[in-house]
């Protein structure tokens, strides 16, 4: 990899946090929080699908995926997301390796494989409730109560399928707003 690989990893992947980040403020609202894994994969596929566009070398999905893991380590969602991102990323690099850095159908499975790391983050609320929100008193009993009820323990397999098949969607989204994009970077 080279400095410019290097650079393009940086700026996706801040570009990419601030969605999330944004995104994940709509988590304050009980009803919402469930959501995040079908929202962020389809808005952040559109700034993942023009990364994609730059990546020519083994790696630099791996990088960012867990760059996300560790943001999300650092702003308190404990460590299921890095541990997440460290596979799903090495998945969806050789998923799109598999199709030569230039495959789009393979490029719309890279998302729906990188956004698996979303689906991490609620780890901790299906298998240590107790901890996850001794740390988060503050929310309230009743957003505590509200969120044990939209998500009991069932919904862990359906967390991480939704993070997938709306990451494909936001994968189509990307691809479709940036087509000149992909036909420029000879994908499309």
């Amino acid at each position: 990899m080279k400095g410019k690989d290097l650079i393009h990893i940086g700026i996706f992947s801040a570009i990419y946090f601030v969605i999330v980040f944004i995104v994940a403020m709509l988590g304050f609202i009980p009803v919402f929080l469930p959501l995040l894994a079908v929202i962020v994969p389809i808005l952040g596929g559109i700034p993942f699908m023009l990364f994609l566009t730059r990546v020519k070398k083994f790696g630099m999905i791996w990088i960012m995926s867990v760059i996300m893991g560790l943001m999300m380590l650092l702003t308190g969602m404990s460590w299921p997301p890095l541990a997440v991102s460290v596979v799903s990323g090495l998945l969806a690099e050789l998923v799109y390796r598999s199709g030569n850095y230039q495959s789009a159908a393979k490029a719309v499975i890279t998302n729906g494989v990188f956004s698996l790391w979303v689906a991490a983050n609620y780890l901790p609320l299906f298998f240590a409730a107790e901890q996850y929100w001794a740390s988060r008193q503050n929310f309230g009993q009743d957003y505590i109560d509200t969120v044990n009820r939209l998500m009991p323990v069932w919904m862990c397999p359906v967390m991480f399928a939704a993070a997938f098949v709306c990451g494909v969607i936001g994968g189509l989204l990307g691809r479709a707003l940036l087509k000149k994009h992909f036909e420029k970077a000879g994908i499309a």
